[in-house]
């Protein structure tokens, strides 16, 4: 029989986190980048500011996902990550309280079950930043 070596890696789940984070975030800006004007009339927001998100999202996930690959994982960017991810569904509360992006029904339910999703995204962030300083000390 062949023993196994264990995975010692601290940083796993946060990897996780973060490429999970990536592939949503950027998955929802191509959506939003490719099809604005389908997009834009079923959630309310005008087709060219969701062309302008969409383009933040895929950078934004392309350089979430850059981090996940890094070795070691800067904490400090990922501190900058959760703290953008937190920022979101802060905005995105707003846009629906105020009625500043002109989101129509289904945009608004889509802006709050989006800023979930971040925030969820946020906590499994700050999990594995912790997980990774505490695992094995």
């Amino acid at each position: 029989m062949v023993a196994l070596p264990l995975t010692t890696d601290r940083t796993k789940f946060l990897r996780l986190a973060l490429a999970a984070d990536a592939i949503v975030t950027g998955g929802n800006g191509l959506v939003y980048l490719a099809f604005a004007a389908p997009v834009s009339t079923l959630l309310g927001p005008d087709a060219g500011l969701l062309r302008g998100i969409g383009a933040f999202l895929i950078v934004y996930g392309a350089a979430v996902g850059l981090l996940a690959t890094r070795r070691p994982i800067a904490p400090a960017a990922t501190r900058a990550v959760i703290a953008l991810n937190i920022l979101w569904p802060l905005g995105s509360i707003a846009a629906v309280v105020t009625g500043a992006a002109g989101l129509t029904t289904i945009g608004a339910a889509w802006a709050i079950a989006q800023a979930l999703v971040v925030a969820l995204f946020a906590e499994l962030q700050i999990t594995g930043l912790r997980k990774s300083r505490t695992e094995g000390e």
